[in-house]
């Protein structure tokens, strides 16, 4: 009787909702969000047909993957772009309102991440004087150290500067980009100071000279990439001094600095960045601790490729091509040192990219390039007209007014009718200008997760100007001439972007509801059942078992 009693107490254990519960409650082994810098959303299904099954194929078809993720804020720029993956909160908050501003309290423009109280650790130039002093919020990177008392190691690295320090918060272990001038990773004395041993051993091998040393080849025959335009149009640059913009690409005719700068236009940044992710995986042993780790990439090449050649050539569908390679080897290595089922991996883009102006302009889209120096002109002939002096306004900087408020105070006028005085004469004015905000439409208002006002939600009362603008859609700063595109508004075009979790508890599924991408950092915390981000201001996207 004992004996059968305890049988059906074994069994009713082993399938109970409280074991069960207890089972859901441990934690991945290691989460890795993956951020590709410019990466469209619909760059997952363009290219589709040249993608292999092991990368962004399996991510969709094993995945959660939210078809409809946008950035709920302009401007869509990295900085912000990455601030606002990892915090959960948008520029309002986190304070990273571009990759550099215009500081109204210092007088000048400053960097998003620069900090001249560090040194460069790694090499001799000052492009380590880094560190995240101006992120207002903490990150899922931080919470994940605040909830183990620091037992969780963080790691995050990138090409850009601002695309690995902002990631990796306020107290990681390591935060490393990529120095052009020495061909090697550095990292700031804010960090540490002293590169550990395999990140020198990582540098000694001078892998960026043994790339650069190759030409850029197509993967497949060209006949194959069919989604993009014909390799010989005219709204690409000539990036490497060929007299040409077709490939195959050669670095024959640029010198070894000019490389190693420009590595970073190519797919072998993407590539280096990858060997340096698997040797950051596996001497950090990420993963294999009692703590839940977290690593923090960045692929960044996808970035200056796209904004010299376009989301229409075939350098960026070869660069995506190659990146769904490494990707898929990345999940081999994950699934290797960690166990497949063991880990959270992410994947998402800080911003899109909207096409050239001469491209939508052939196709009689409405489009056209707006030129900052007549818009600054002609607000300073406004202001000698209308308040008989032409220092009114202090600097006009990334689509906005900042007002000198001591000219103005001498001149007694007042601050709110000379907001609303500029903000008429730039609508009124220029044709290419579909918005105005003044300080005081934005001021009574508080950001939040709905995408009622992207200017206010990129707005941060402590930070930005006076009256800001936006562009109508097609339109971004530039000339006729150029032969680059970019990013930055409030249109879908930059704001929509992939976005699929991966591993551990993460059901296989595609959703089409609006979703945003402040809601990647409160669905890790979710996950992990720690704290989200002090600024956050979205929701978990993952129901728990």
């Amino acid at each position: 009787m004992n004996r059968l009693f305890l049988f059906f107490i074994t069994l009713f254990m082993i399938n109970s909702p409280f074991l069960e519960g207890q089972k859901n409650q441990s934690s991945p082994k290691l989460v890795v969000g993956i951020v590709v810098d410019q990466m469209r959303y619909d760059y997952l299904y363009r290219f589709n047909s040249l993608y292999s099954d092991g990368g962004f194929k399996k991510l969709i078809k094993e995945g959660s993957n939210f078809t409809f993720a946008h950035f709920n804020y302009a401007p869509t720029h990295t900085a912000p772009g990455h601030a606002t993956i990892y915090t959960g909160t948008t520029p309002y908050f986190h304070g990273i309102i571009s990759n550099s501003w215009y500081d109204k309290k210092l007088k000048r423009t400053v960097y998003c991440t620069s900090d001249r109280s560090y040194n460069t650790v790694g090499a001799n130039d000052n492009r380590g004087q880094m560190s995240p002093k101006r992120l207002l919020s903490t990150t899922i990177t931080d919470q994940l150290k605040l909830a183990t008392n620091g037992k969780s190691k963080v790691i995050s690295i990138a090409i850009k500067d601002r695309a690995a320090i902002l990631p990796g918060g306020h107290f990681p272990d390591g935060v490393y980009w990529y120095d052009p001038t020495s061909g090697g990773f550095i990292t700031s004395s804010f960090y540490m100071k002293k590169l550990p041993g395999w990140v020198e051993e990582f540098n000694s091998m001078k892998l960026v000279d043994k790339y650069m040393s190759s030409d850029w080849e197509l993967t497949f025959p060209l006949k194959k990439y069919w989604a993009t335009l014909p390799d010989n149009e005219p709204y690409e640059e000539d990036l490497f001094s060929e007299n040409k913009n077709t490939f195959p690409h050669s670095f024959k005719n640029i010198s070894v600095s000019d490389k190693r700068d420009l590595l970073r236009s190519t797919p072998f940044g993407n590539k280096l960045l990858y060997d340096f992710s698997i040797a950051a995986l596996k001497n950090e042993k990420l993963g294999l601790g009692k703590y839940t780790d977290f690593l923090a990439v960045s692929f960044s090449s996808t970035d200056y490729i796209g904004h010299s050649y376009g989301p229409n050539s075939v350098e960026v569908e070869d660069t995506y091509v190659k990146l769904d390679l490494l990707i898929a080897k990345l999940i081999n290595e994950l699934n290797k040192q960690v166990g497949e089922g063991n880990y959270i991996l992410f994947l998402t883009s800080d911003h899109g990219v909207v096409e050239n102006p001469n491209f939508l302009k052939k196709r009689n889209i409405p489009s056209g390039w707006v030129s900052s120096r007549v818009i600054r002109d002609s607000l300073k002939s406004f202001s000698k007209r209308k308040f008989n002096n032409d220092n009114v306004i202090e600097k006009f900087s990334s689509k906005q007014i900042f007002l000198n408020y001591s000219v103005i105070n001498s001149l007694k006028l007042k601050i709110v009718n000379v907001r609303r005085e500029y903000a008429e004469y730039l609508l009124t004015t220029f044709p290419f200008i579909a918005q105005t905000f003044t300080r005081d439409d934005l001021i009574p208002y508080v950001a939040n997760r709905a995408t009622t006002n992207l200017i206010l939600n990129g707005f941060n009362p402590m930070l930005s100007g006076d009256v800001l603008l936006e562009f109508q859609p097609g339109y971004i700063p530039g000339s006729s001439s150029d032969h680059y595109t970019t990013h930055g508004s409030s249109y879908s075009y930059d704001t929509h972007v992939p976005l699929i979790f991966y591993g551990w508890n993460i059901p296989k599924q595609t959703i089409n509801k609006p979703v945003y991408i402040v809601d990647i950092a409160p669905t890790i915390a979710d996950l992990l059942n720690i704290t989200e981000p002090s600024g956050n201001i979205g929701i978990p996207l993952i129901m728990k078992n």
